[in-house]
């Protein structure tokens, strides 16, 4: 999560003043924060995140250790595939965050039917990918989406136009985020980056269904 701080310093001679910063992580702000108070001058100092929602210093510290035992810090990679001749999809989807000062990483995929390309199979994978979120219980956070499908990622961010056939899929996975209270960031990636999920995505297309949850070791 990224905040900038607003604050309002005050002179000898009373005079006021408004400043504001650059946009940091909270772990940054807070610290910085505490550094601006020991001045005397601040009269009042509010942090406002990606959605203009403002918070007190006593607020996101109180946010900040709710957050630390729950998933964040979340990084995701999805992919889809597509058999012309079974007619059936595989997405692959990897998700690495944090929780309770340990760093984790979950992967699944799943094989699907009823779809018609290639394409639509991407847009599946996404929306597969926004469901394992919610079962981990990410909400009202940044999450960092990544792939190859550059096509979704910039449909998704409106860099690009949405065609008829995709709408329907756009409008699940913006309902789903929305319903999330999720800011998403769409990074767009090479195949070779996206190795894992593509991975997946083809064992699920051979009948291989994989669930699985384990904790990285530091580095």
């Amino acid at each position: 999560m990224k905040v900038f701080m607003e604050w309002t310093y005050v002179t000898r001679n009373k005079r006021e003043t408004v400043w504001t910063s650059k946009e940091m992580n909270v772990e940054e702000a807070l610290a910085i924060a505490e550094d601006i108070e020991k001045t005397g001058r601040v009269k009042q100092l509010l942090f406002y995140d990606d959605r203009g929602v403002s918070w007190s210093k006593k607020e996101l510290a109180k946010l900040m250790k709710k957050v630390e035992t729950e998933p964040h810090d979340v990084i995701a990679y999805f992919d889809g595939g597509y058999d012309r001749q079974s007619k059936k999809a595989g997405v692959g989807i990897v998700i690495y965050y944090k929780q309770n000062g340990a760093q984790f990483r979950m992967r699944a995929n799943a094989q699907l039917d009823e779809l018609q390309s290639n394409n639509e199979a991407e847009y599946a994978a996404f929306y597969f990918l926004l469901e394992q979120i919610e079962h981990l219980g990410v909400h009202h956070l940044p999450v960092v989406f990544r792939g190859d499908a550059h096509v979704v990622l910039h449909q998704l961010s409106n860099d690009w136009p949405v065609f008829s056939d995709e709408e329907r899929w756009v409008e699940r996975i913006e309902q789903k985020m929305k319903k999330l209270r999720i800011s998403p960031i769409y990074e767009p990636i090479n195949r070779k980056e996206n190795s894992e999920a593509d991975q997946l995505a083809t064992q699920a297309l051979r009948g291989k269904i994989i669930v699985s949850t384990i904790q990285l070791e530091r580095e």
